[in-house]
């Protein structure tokens, strides 16, 4: 059963006090600087002007200044639900800066500089996983998002494996589905275990077919953040020969902090190196803005499946031009020149302040965890506490049709706190033990707490949501 996550559209909640709710924003302070220095460099060309109607201009920026207003406060630490994550004003500021040239990293006509940027910001991502210790011992580029990043994987899979089925767990992300079908490819999905890990015995039981080309393991599923165990998936591969793609769109970041993690989710991790195909989103953990994603491939080899003619794109650099190695044609410069920066900023290094930042979202993932465990409102995951960094919990009831119905009440009293959380239909059988996957869902609270600052708010956090709760059990 896959697990279903939805955020409900609600009446817009009483503005947070403006005094504390947008910290002051240093990007425009460093892109006028910036922007003078950039346009020195194109100074020796004749001076020209557009035709620009800045009154115009600026109306239709207020405008959309109060239109952006009517959204969820995605910056805040009070906004612990979905997968948002503010971008980091160096990546905000670079990318806007890369926007005055607006290069396009499809050829090195279109994007001379933002191209060995994503080379070098691509480099540092690889060697996170250790697939970087020489030359040439990989492939990989940017995307637009991860779900293209697995299209990718995908469809490399399918030309390596023609024929052969794609199998994942139930709990992989709906993508992976509609990318093979897409690829008309089959796909089949695989039933998770109560940890929301997928099942390594009925994998089993799909690979004794002699018919999957490629299983698809998830570090850091959507729902609920479950490391699938890689390493006991790649001792299969030695059996059955298949190909593993390694979807860490979301969990892929928490290499640099493995060690911390529980036993299972660092065996993993360690063994993302010998994974043949990974995918990783920047736009996530990583601060970039939407949409970023990276996919790598362990050998640089399958460049070859890439391979086609252009009569006007390759012809003024003998240096590889990142077209040649992607589906996509047109992409974004300013994604890669923002990453890079940013990775120039917070190296990619166990110990660093960005490690140190994912092991505080961490940290207040369990803080809430121990709070709800204590509390006895609410019911947390039968195997125990979150892999990662998201929690979910079902609320005390009984029966699954009153818990749905008060986890419903309390999300909406939280947002008239201005407390964001969202919800997820997880199995039932997760959370209470003789149930089975038959017994079907309930709905339950989830929060993403991957901001560095929900550590310091949690009791902030907690406080609001005590309130809701108690309005709403109180009131019942």
């Amino acid at each position: 059963m896959r697990a279903a996550i939805t955020l409900v559209s609600l009446p817009r909640p009483a503005l947070i006090d403006l005094g504390v709710a947008m910290p002051h924003d240093p990007v425009p302070a460093l892109l006028s600087r910036a922007t003078e220095l950039l346009e020195a460099e194109f100074a020796v060309l004749p001076a020209f002007e557009s035709a620009a109607d800045l009154g115009a201009m600026e109306r239709v920026l207020t405008d959309t200044a109060h239109r952006l207003g009517d959204n969820y406060p995605y910056f805040h630490p009070l906004y612990a639900g979905q997968m948002l994550k503010p971008p980091h004003p160096v990546a905000r500021a670079a990318y806007a800066l890369a926007m005055k040239v607006n290069p396009n990293n499809h050829s090195r006509d279109g994007g001379r500089v933002s191209s060995e940027m994503e080379i070098e910001a691509v480099d540092e991502i690889a060697r996170m996983f250790g697939w970087a210790e020489s030359a040439g011992s990989y492939l990989g580029h940017l995307t637009s998002n991860g779900t293209i990043a697995n299209l990718e994987a995908l469809w490399v899979a399918g030309q390596l494996t023609p024929g052969k089925r794609i199998v994942g767990s139930e709990q992989a992300h709906f993508t992976h589905h509609r990318i093979s079908a897409v690829l008309r490819l089959e796909f089949t999905s695989v039933a998770a275990d109560g940890s929301g890990r997928m099942s390594l015995e009925t994998l089993e039981t799909e690979l004794g077919r002699g018919d999957v080309g490629t299983v698809v393991v998830t570090l850091g599923t959507t729902a609920i953040g479950a490391v699938d165990r890689l390493d006991e998936v790649l001792k299969l591969r030695d059996r059955y020969g298949f190909r593993v793609h390694v979807d860490a769109a979301y969990g892929g970041y928490f290499k640099l902090i493995a060690e911390q993690l529980d036993e299972g989710a660092r065996r993993a991790f360690a063994a993302t190196v010998e994974a043949d195909s990974l995918v990783i989103d920047p736009h996530k953990h990583g601060l970039q803005p939407y949409g970023c994603g990276c996919v790598l491939f362990r050998d640089p080899a399958v460049g070859r499946l890439y391979k086609h003619d252009s009569p006007y794109t390759y012809f003024t650099s003998k240096e590889l031009h990142l077209g040649e190695i992607s589906l996509e044609c047109s992409r974004a410069g300013a994604a890669a020149v923002a990453l890079w920066a940013t990775q120039q900023l917070l190296p990619l290094t166990p110990g660093g302040e960005f490690a140190r930042g994912l092991a505080t979202g961490r940290a207040a993932a369990l803080d809430l965890y121990q709070r709800l465990r204590a509390d006895g409102g609410g019911e947390t995951l039968a195997a125990g506490a979150p892999e990662l960094d998201i929690v979910v919990w079902r609320l005390k009831a009984s029966d699954s049709e009153q818990a749905s119905e008060l986890a419903q009440k309390i999300f909406a009293a939280c947002a008239a706190r201005d407390l964001h959380l969202a919800l997820v239909q997880l199995p039932l059988f997760w959370f209470e033990a003789g149930k089975t996957a038959q017994d079907g869902p309930v709905k339950c609270l989830r929060s993403v707490l991957m901001k560095p600052e929900h550590a310091a708010w949690m009791d902030r956090i907690w406080e609001r949501y005590s309130a809701a709760y108690d309005e709403v059990v109180g009131g019942a």
